[in-house]
């Protein structure tokens, strides 16, 4: 993820509910049971990261999903406490469908997320502080 000092893509904000754009590609549950998706970044054509957050623990998960699964190609998804690198929790490899899930407990705080396939990246900072 990139340093803490570059600028927020969006203001502080308690967990907004996801965009009225359509995602390119579904949520597809792989955080488990109690995550509620509340946010997406589009990654150009070739899909979508989720951010979920589970109420009941306070936890955040995060997971990369290809608008059209096929062969292996480099994906990622990551999490971390706003501007503690420290704290990230990334999967980063190839796969053919979806990159994660990973979680990070940050209930009352601030988070950066990140997405990525092939050279397509997308990331937040400073959001969904609550």
């Amino acid at each position: 993820m990139s340093p803490a000092s570059a600028a927020p893509r969006s203001a502080p904000s308690a967990h907004p509910a996801v965009s009225a754009a359509a995602p390119l590609a579904p949520y597809n549950g792989a955080c488990g049971a109690g995550y509620a998706s509340i946010d997406h970044l589009d990654l150009k054509w070739l899909g979508t990261t989720w951010l979920t957050f589970n109420s009941s623990t306070g936890k955040n998960c995060v997971v990369t999903v290809r608008a059209e699964p096929g062969i292996k190609i480099y994906m990622g998804a990551a999490v971390q406490l706003a501007g503690n690198s420290a704290s990230t929790s990334a999967d980063y490899g190839n796969y053919t469908s979806y990159a994660g899930p990973v979680y990070l407990n940050a209930a009352g705080k601030c988070i950066d997320w990140y997405g990525q396939i092939d050279h397509a990246i997308e990331e937040q900072y400073h959001s969904h502080c609550g």
